[in-house]
This record gives structure tokens, sequence and C-alpha cells, in this order.
């Protein structure tokens, strides 16, 4: 009877054990990645392969990363996310339409870290597990310009184009101030270098149509008269139409050169790694993060040019690293106000929106000190002036 006793009474511990989780490893700690696109989109292939080179630094395993693709800007966002925050303590989005349902699966998931990139509301949503980050891409896109600009000299020099006809062109994704930012700091830093530059730019109405996104640098090209292709969409499109037509082409996510060897300069690309190495080191460690809503700049290395082209122009390297010092001491302001105009004035105020709401409204000053202060006020872009020397076509 002792003994039946002694058994019963270690049947009932061990179910006690597995109800209770005592008999279960400790329950690892996960990540979640959801994208818009897969890594065919060089868009979603840069957050991607940031997280890969984090999850790395933080010596997690590879079962410790959930990834997901091609998770639409829709209500199948918010489901994957809540699905995640089952399993995962923190969850990062990469698309801007993303940004309302990850809202809704914070709110209902005060445990879990949900931290979404390009997104404009969390300094503003008052919720403790909610985050934003962008970074200072503007000035990335600078440096490319200059690039482009040198390229545009060294095409003069050679009589291949006159000054006039330095025309640049840029497919766009959408209208909205992050495209409007970037092609803004590119022509800025073209024009730094080459004074007579002009720059069209052509919308996709899309952030991915390899097609539309091929199409409109054709477009550009022999319709438009332009003689150098930038982009901000994220498929090939762009750059593999310049190297069709023989026409030099600036990147943006990453290097084409591989792609595109003939007609590639350079890249600038925001690279995540350093804000996701905080993020989730602050969340597996319990301490707190530098900013609710996260700016990576040139000194994090979240902002970057990826390698030079073969055809690059000539002291294009040296060019890059000067400017580079003088925007990380400050003494570079990309939207310097003496350096552009808008309707043939140089702008001494400008409200931006940055306080996300229904109805758009204007509400901070962004011009102090003689220059526009993008991404201080909130880490995604909010420069949407459209400043003389740029057309945008219909």
């Amino acid at each position: 009877m002792k003994k039946l006793f002694n058994v019963l009474v270690v049947v009932l511990l061990a179910v006690c054990l597995v109800a209770c989780g005592g008999g279960d490893e400790e329950k690892k700690f996960k990540v979640g990645l959801i994208c818009l696109h897969d890594d065919s989109s060089t868009y979603d292939k840069n957050f991607i392969d940031s997280m890969h080179r984090a999850v790395a630094e933080l010596g997690l395993e590879a079962d410790q990363l959930e990834l997901v693709t091609g998770i639409a800007e829709d209500n199948a966002c918010y489901e994957k996310a809540a699905e995640l925050a089952e399993t995962c303590d923190i969850v990062f989005a990469d698309s801007f339409g993303h940004e309302d349902y990850m809202i809704q699966a914070a709110m209902e998931n005060e445990d879990v870290w949900f931290c979404h990139s390009t997104g404009t509301k969390a300094h503003t949503a008052n919720l403790d597990n909610y985050f934003n980050a962008f970074a200072s891409i503007y000035e990335g896109r600078y440096l490319a310009g200059i690039v482009a600009g040198m390229k545009l000299n060294e095409m003069i020099q050679a009589k291949e184009i006159t000054p006039e006809q330095a025309i640049m062109g840029y497919v766009g994704a959408h209208p909205y101030a992050e495209v409007v930012s970037g092609y803004t700091a590119f022509y800025l830093g073209a024009k730094s270098v080459c004074p007579s530059v002009t720059m069209k730019v052509r919308y996709t109405s899309t952030w991915y149509d390899y097609d539309l996104e091929k199409s409109a640098a054709e477009a550009l090209i022999s319709t438009d008269k332009c003689v150098l292709i930038s982009q901000h969409a994220d498929s090939y499109g762009a750059p593999e139409a310049c190297e069709k037509l023989g026409v030099p082409n600036v990147a943006y996510n990453g290097s084409t050169a591989s792609k595109c060897p003939e007609t590639y300069l350079v890249a600038s690309k925001i690279d995540w790694t350093p804000y996701y190495v905080e993020m989730i080191r602050a969340k597996m460690n319990g301490t707190n993060v530098s900013a609710k809503d996260y700016t990576g700049t040139l000194a994090t290395g979240s902002v970057q040019l990826c390698e030079l082209g073969k055809n690059a122009p000539a002291g294009a390297a040296e060019a890059i690293e000067a400017a580079k010092a003088q925007l990380v001491a400050g003494t570079l302001h990309v939207f310097d106000t003496a350096n552009f105009t808008e309707n043939g004035q140089t702008l001494t105020s400008y409200l931006a929106d940055v306080d996300s709401d229904a109805d758009y409204a204007k509400d901070t000053e962004a011009i102090a000190n003689g220059y526009f202060h993008e991404s201080e006020h909130r880490s995604a872009p909010y420069f949407d002036i459209r400043i003389d020397g740029i057309t945008e076509l219909k």
C-alpha cells in the first residue's frame, strides 16, 4: 500500500510540473520581423539583411527569429503581429502602412514591444510598448548626389552633354514627404558640385512594381532627356533599365553593382542593424532605450553609402569623406536655406506636419538657424517643400 502511495505521489508531481511549466526548458527569447515583400524587393532585403546581422551580433540562435514576408498594409498585418505576440518578446515591421495595425496589436499585448520603421505616431501615441524608427537618410542621399553631380561634370568635360543638358531623372513611389525629402537631398548634393543641374521626377504610385519602375526610368531617359537616374522605389526596375540603355544610375537600399556593373555609380541605404541591436538588447535586459522615436545617423552607422561602381567619377571617395565629416560635425546642413528657393524665394519659416492627425495639419516650425531641421522633431521625414530646379511630371 505504501509503495502504491509513493507511485501516486510521483505521478501527481509529474502532472503538476507539466501543467505548471516546471518540466519545460526556459522559454527562449524571440524576435519577430514583419516585411511587406520578400528579399526580391531591395527595400525588404535591406531590412532582412540588417536583422540577420543584429541576430548574429547579439549571439541569438536562428530559431529565435521569426521572419514573415509578404504581409500587406492591411488587417493581415494586425493578425500577423498579434500571432507573433504569442511567441515573441519584440516584434518589428518594415513598411509605412503597417503602423496602425502595429499600434492595434500593441494596445492588446502590453508585455510585448512593437517597433515600427518609417512610422510617425510613437511620439504622440502614449503607448509604453510602441516605438518608431527612421534615419537621417537625407544625408546619405545628399552624399550620393555629390557623386551624381561629379559624374555630370565628367560628362560635361568630356563634351558628352552641355551644362544645360545636365538633367537627372528620379523614379519616386509616392509624392510623400519621405520621397520628397530624399529626392530633394539628392538634388542638392548634385547641385553643390554641378550648379547647372536640374531634375525631373516621375511617380509610380506604388512602392514596388518592377514594370512600372522600369518604364518610368525609360520614359525619363527617352522622353524627358535625363542623362542620369536615381530612385526611391523598391525593385530593380529602374537600375536595370539604366543598364540596358547605358545611363548612369544611383541606387537605393543597396548596391546594384553585380546586376548593373556598367551603370551603377553608388547607393545610399539605411543600415537598421544598430537600431535592431539596441531595441532587442534593451528588451532582453529590461533596460531603457535611447528614444521612443529613434533617428539613426551617419555617426551611429545607420546611414551608409555602398561601394562605388567601377565607372564612378574620379575623386568621388574623397569628396564623400569630406562632406560626410562636415555633416557629422554639424558644419554642413543638407537643407541649408541659402542653397535652395521655393518659387524664387528664400525661406525663413516653414510649418511642417510633424504630429500626425487626420487633417495633416502643419504644426511645427522646422526652419531655424538658417536650415530646415529634418528628422529632429520626429524620426520620419517631414520635408515636403517643392523647391526650384526640380519638376514633378504628371
